[in-house]
């Protein structure tokens, strides 16, 4: 009987040792899936930054005179980056599309920007879509 005992003992802890390590290796799993996600988003948020950074400099070293720029997409990595600017005040090209209010009356308010800025990861794991408007003078 005593055997027995033992035998039936043994292979109960077996299976407690067993489940307590697939426990601890899906919470690693987990912990490492998460830090590579924090990663990427950051890395998003930067681009996010950067885009609209490029953006300004886009719009600066154009000549508005003719056209404006209206649309910038660019693809780093595996993030994708949409650029829409919008255009405030007096004094915008006719040729340009995205022109919200053209009738702005104080001196100021000319020639204002609204930057519209997403970026995605669809090939990451978790999708990413992070989005930033800004209203900057160029």
């Amino acid at each position: 009987m005593r055997k027995g005992f033992g035998i039936i003992t043994a292979i109960i802890i077996m299976m407690t040792i067993a489940t307590l390590m697939s426990i601890m290796m899906g919470l690693s799993t987990s912990t490492v899936k998460q830090t590579s996600d924090i990663y990427l988003r950051q890395q998003a948020e930067l681009l996010l930054r950067s885009a609209t950074e490029y953006a300004l400099l886009a719009i600066s070293g154009h000549d508005n005179d003719i056209d404006c720029i209206e649309d910038i997409n660019f693809t780093y990595n595996s993030f994708e980056a949409d650029v829409d600017i919008w255009y405030l005040g007096n004094n915008i090209p006719s040729a340009c599309g995205h022109i919200l209010n053209n009738s702005v009356a104080t001196v100021d308010s000319n020639y204002t920007a609204i930057i519209d800025v997403v970026v995605t990861a669809p090939h990451s794991t978790e999708p990413i879509k992070l989005h930033r408007r800004t209203i900057q003078k160029p």
